[in-house]
């Protein structure tokens, strides 16, 4: 078992080889409990939570395939990174953060940021994309937006809510 970095102070997560299988990855709660996610060699996760009275015998086990745990770590993962940007912009008058998604089948679900044209078109800008719980900083206009992406939008209240608009419909 090793204790692996870059979560939040306070918050040690364990990462346990699991020999012929992968790995688990997971943390204690303030209340007692131990959630984590076995990831296994096949690609296949497991969302898994302990029993109260014994951390280390599992009271839930939720199969997800690849895409539903992207989906969980895109809705988990968002919103800290918005909280953590509206935190450092509290003192900027006028500017708002917000969580804008790429709609699977949206206009443009497999089109570049460039495609978008949504700085000069919104005047919002898009300064991450979060996907599949990975965060992309920067997007470049070469970036490809795929469905289930969330992008993370700074920009004035209309321009945010212009570009959610240009977003969904094109």
């Amino acid at each position: 078992m090793a204790r692996i970095g870059g979560y939040p102070r306070g918050v040690n997560v364990e990462v346990t080889p699991l020999p012929g299988i992968g790995t688990r990855q997971d943390f204690m709660t303030r209340s007692g409990r131990r959630v984590g996610v076995v990831t296994y060699r096949d690609g296949r996760f497991d969302l898994i939570i302990s029993q109260r009275d014994d951390p280390d015998a599992c009271s839930a086990s939720i199969p997800l395939t690849p895409e539903e745990s992207a989906t969980l770590a895109n809705l988990l993962g968002a919103p800290q990174l918005v909280a953590q940007l509206r935190d450092e912009q509290r003192d900027v008058v006028g500017i708002a953060t917000k969580q804008l998604p790429i709609v699977h089948g949206s206009p443009f679900d497999g089109r570049t940021l460039g495609d978008t044209a949504l700085r000069s078109r919104t005047g919002a800008s898009v300064v991450a994309v979060v996907r599949a719980g990975d965060v992309h900083p920067s997007p470049r206009p070469d970036f490809v937006f795929t469905g289930g992406d969330l992008l993370v939008v700074v920009g004035t209240s209309d321009g945010l809510k212009a570009a959610a608009d240009l977003l969904a419909h094109g």
